[in-house]
């Protein structure tokens, strides 16, 4: 794959209310601020950031990554856990060798016992969590090191 001019950063459902949704798990930034942060440390490249509580949106949106050849970073939400439609879809990019980078905010590992099990993490190219906002900058840093 050669460098990333675009990188696809996907949001599950409610994550377009972070800022005020359990802010003391997920923090009180926003979206937004998450865009600019994510934009500031990828010169050069279009972070192209989405969030949608439809899944048929989000296997929509992994389709065109497949047809576009864009990298992925991908924060399924509650989708995580039971979604084999989105794993399929997620399967489809990495089959076409294009990554996808699995993220959280939280650890989910480290909460109910419902958050434990992913269903995207098995066809995923890695998993990151735990770290706030900084999960997706991990992800962005190793899809620009590509």
């Amino acid at each position: 794959m050669t460098a990333a001019t675009r990188v696809l950063v996907l949001n599950g459902p409610n994550l377009n209310r972070l800022g005020t949704r359990e802010p003391e798990i997920y923090g009180t930034a926003t979206l937004a601020e998450l865009h600019a942060e994510l934009r500031g440390l990828a010169e050069g490249v279009e972070i192209d950031l989405r969030q949608s509580n439809d899944e048929a949106e989000l296997i929509g949106w992994l389709h065109d990554a497949v047809d576009a050849r864009t990298p992925v970073i991908l924060n399924p939400a509650a989708f995580t856990h039971y979604s084999y439609a989105l794993r399929d879809a997620v399967a489809l990019v990495t089959e076409a060798g294009i990554p996808v980078i699995e993220v959280h905010l939280s650890n989910p590992h480290a909460r109910e016992e419902f958050r434990h099990t992913s269903v995207i993490s098995g066809v995923a190219t890695g998993v990151i969590a735990g770290f706030g906002f900084g999960s997706y900058r991990l992800a962005l840093v190793h899809l620009l090191a590509r």
